[in-house]
């Protein structure tokens, strides 16, 4: 896996709905498609997408062979506390990939 890009407001009230993005490079290869020498390309997705939000989960996705290359994810959350939204993507190899983004909640 390579890069990971993650949209988090810096600063919210607390009790307000923020929007989260995320997104990762990854080519996705769904393990259907031959080779140039016939065999086939073994499979490598995401598998599983985690948002932590002060080490708890808020959000967790998963995936499977139709989802495309380098995934976009949105959703929405309850601003609670200043803290750390913590990404983590994990693919069909057991790797994970992390980022992080701080919040101000005032």
């Amino acid at each position: 896996m390579t890069r990971a890009l993650v949209n988090v407001p810096k600063t919210a009230k607390r009790g307000d709905v923020i929007d989260v993005r995320a997104m990762i490079a990854h080519p996705m290869e769904t393990g259907y498609r031959m080779g140039p020498n016939g065999v086939p390309i073994p499979r490598d997705i995401i598998t599983r997408f985690e948002c932590l939000y002060d080490g708890e989960i808020v959000f967790a996705a998963e995936f499977f062979p139709a989802m495309s290359a380098n995934p976009f994810i949105s959703f929405s959350t309850v601003a609670t506390a200043s803290g750390t939204l913590t990404f983590r993507w994990t693919d069909d190899a057991g790797k994970v990939e992390t980022a992080t983004a701080e919040i101000a909640v005032s």
